[in-house]
């Protein structure tokens, strides 16, 4: 059987690392929606939901087999209906601001090292507001997903459950 599959959570919930373990493991395409879904401005700014969209279902034609992930809900539900698995990474918030803290330097998302820890403080308020939020990045619009699909699924909820 072919994977497909989508790996969504809080930011630093570890949703880039397990993508790369199942890459490697599995032999899957990786798309990770950070470097789709934003335009190269400063501040940040979303780029439209069409030409994510179009990128994303681009991605799916050209890939038989896959892993795509983010805190994206918007986006996520577009792969949903092809995905054959769903993982919900929910671990305690200061797991992910460990994890957050950890991180190391995501050159497709940050010009320097430097750079990305200019963006730690705002990234540590983001992941606390997780469970608060009422977006596309929140845990109401994660669950809903989680709790929408009807295809094999699973919610991490701890760090030693990833292998």
């Amino acid at each position: 059987m072919l994977h497909k599959i989508v790996i969504l959570g809080n930011s630093g919930s570890g949703k880039s690392t397990l993508a790369k373990k199942l890459v490697e493991k599995e032999k899957l395409a990786h798309l990770d929606l950070d470097t789709l879904a934003w335009l190269p401005t400063s501040p940040p700014k979303r780029q439209l939901i069409d030409v994510s969209r179009h990128d994303i279902e681009q991605f799916m034609s050209e890939n038989d087999a896959w892993v795509i992930e983010g805190c994206y809900s918007d986006l996520l539900d577009i792969a949903l209906p092809q995905a054959t698995e769903l993982i919900f990474l929910n671990l305690p918030l200061d797991e992910c601001i460990a994890n957050a803290q950890r991180r190391p330097w995501e050159p497709h998302k940050y010009s320097s090292k430097q750079a990305q820890d200019e963006n730690l403080s705002m990234l540590i308020e983001w992941i606390k507001q997780y469970y608060e939020r009422e977006d596309t990045f929140s845990y109401q619009s994660h669950k809903h997903l989680f709790d929408s699909f009807k295809g094999p699924k699973k919610m991490i909820e701890q760090n030693q459950e990833r292998s």
